[in-house]
């Protein structure tokens, strides 16, 4: 079981065996995962298992931790991750550094897009690439984004909400991608963009990229994805399919408002 030591030091008990690995490993695992942005405790012993290829809603109300989570599980340094266990793949990523598990696969599309200014949309995916593991060449980005090829040679600050988005969506596959993390990807956008969005993720699914969204609109969220895990005040509340939350009136209401 892991631990939290009094001087912050991050403890688990250990990785797996070998044999454990190749009998029940799933493709990407969070087990026990305590962080804290300064003393402030966020993200409190939460744990779930995802399968190659799927999309996983990571839901609850505002504050409940989902951005948090997500930071953690891309080793982003704030919330700083004091116990608990990241794996992918067998492979550890609970004591990488942001790089190091942005190289194993894991790539994070946060809220803000973090677009590089005074470069062009093809800049900002060549950029994408200079790092070692790349992943989609230019090519077939722009075969699945036509909205990119169209705007290659216009800055990437410039483009419409909607548009910057696919661009940092596709920044994520210019690498060599296993784990895609998004955060708040529809906020402001037209339905007319979020089904494009949609259509790309559904597109990128059997390609074995698996996805964990946080969304605030956990309907559209829900529709997309396979599973879901509720989080509510940095803890897991419910575990289970998709289905399951659009079903049950009383679950969303209690912890998604909806």
């Amino acid at each position: 079981m892991s631990a939290i030591t009094m001087d912050n030091q991050f403890v688990t008990d250990g990785a797996p065996t070998a044999g454990t690995l190749e009998r029940s490993t799933p493709f990407f695992s969070v087990r026990d995962i305590h962080a804290y942005y300064g003393e402030s405790y966020i993200v409190q012993g939460v744990s779930f298992d995802i399968r190659q290829g799927e999309i996983l809603a990571l839901l609850g109300r505002n504050g409940a931790g989902k951005t948090s989570t997500l930071r953690t599980i891309a080793r982003a340094g704030d919330p700083v991750l004091r116990a608990g266990e990241i794996w992918i793949e067998g492979k550890p990523v609970h004591h990488m550094k942001a790089h190091e598990a942005a190289r194993a696969g894991i790539q994070l599309v946060p809220e803000d897009r973090r677009i590089i200014a005074g470069l062009t949309v093809e800049e900002n995916l060549e950029l994408a690439q200079v790092a070692p593991g790349r992943g989609w060449t230019l090519e077939r980005i722009y075969g699945h984004f036509p909205r990119l090829a169209e705007r290659r040679r216009q800055e990437g600050v410039t483009l419409s909400g909607g548009e910057q988005q696919m661009l940092a969506i596709a920044r994520a596959l210019a690498r060599d991608i296993k784990l895609l993390l998004l955060d708040e990807p529809y906020e402001g956008l037209a339905p007319v963009i979020v089904e494009e969005i949609e259509r790309i993720l559904h597109e990128i699914k059997p390609l074995g990229i698996t996805t964990v969204i946080v969304e605030q609109n956990a309907v559209a969220a829900l529709r997309l994805s396979d599973r879901a895990v509720i989080l509510d005040t940095g803890e897991v509340a419910f575990t289970g399919s998709a289905r399951e939350v659009l079903d049950n009136t009383e679950l969303r209401h209690e912890y998604l408002a909806i």
